[in-house]
């Protein structure tokens, strides 16, 4: 079943005088259970693209489509509702409110939508139970480490049960360990739960914890990997060899 279908999209800034073409017509499709990585070059669009895929940015031409609804074109908030309860999010920067406390933080999503309370207490007791975070729950941000942020941002974002979450740079701002826990996490939320997860990274190590990287060069699909039945060693092998042949990969654009 297909989340999410990108269709001719393309995304330009400036004007006339100094136009600067990002995406340059890209076609791509995510499956439900998915849990797929874009990488590329820095200014190749990888974080461009992510953006219009989840409706933080407008394509200059294109359509998006998410869970059979079209989402260029539409008002900003229709866009809005659309986000609050199809849509996850989880960023470098955690994006925590320092005055709530981990269990607050992560019930935030559900305190706009009509969940029972006791449902609403469920999710989260599972999903931090799942992501090693049940102890910590009375605690605030900033009596927690970064690697603990993360993962409160991560049932932040699952917490709704989305149909898609978009993850920019989830790992950029964590130490290795810290990394492979949350990606560990990731993985078995998106085995179990069969989340659909897409994911910009520059990380090769944390693209290799998905089932398919998509490889974007100046602002076009430059080519795919599946992960099949592969080890992860073995993928992240291909990955490397591909990250070769472009150049290498760094910042996001």
């Amino acid at each position: 079943m297909v989340i999410l279908e990108a269709n001719k999209l393309y995304k330009s800034y400036g004007n006339r005088f100094t136009k600067q073409d990002v995406l340059r017509g890209i076609d791509l499709t995510i499956e439900k259970g998915e849990f797929v990585s874009i990488m590329g070059a820095s200014g190749s669009g990888k974080t461009t693209l992510l953006n219009v895929l989840s409706s933080i940015d407008r394509v200059s031409r294109g359509t998006v489509v998410i869970e059979n609804t079209e989402m260029t074109g539409r008002k900003e908030k229709n866009l809005a509702e659309f986000r609050k309860n199809h849509l996850g999010f989880i960023f470098q920067e955690y994006n925590l409110l320092d005055t709530l406390t981990v269990k607050e933080n992560i019930l935030l999503p559900l305190s706009i939508v009509k969940i029972p309370k006791r449902e609403a207490l469920a999710r989260f007791e599972s999903l931090a139970e799942e992501l090693g975070i049940l102890d910590i729950a009375d605690k605030y941000p900033n009596e927690i480490s970064g690697g603990q942020k993360q993962r409160t941002s991560a049932a932040r974002a699952f917490i709704h049960e989305p149909s898609i979450i978009f993850a920019d740079e989830p790992t950029g701002a964590l130490d290795s360990k810290s990394a492979s826990d949350l990606l560990n996490k990731l993985s078995e939320l998106n085995e179990k739960r069969s989340a659909t997860i897409a994911m910009v990274t520059h990380d090769p190590v944390a693209a290799s914890y998905c089932s398919r990287v998509i490889f974007i060069q100046d602002g076009r699909i430059y080519t795919q990997l599946n992960k099949g039945d592969q080890s992860r060693q073995a993928f992240f092998q291909d990955i490397m060899k591909t990250q070769g042949v472009l150049g290498g990969i760094q910042n996001e654009y």
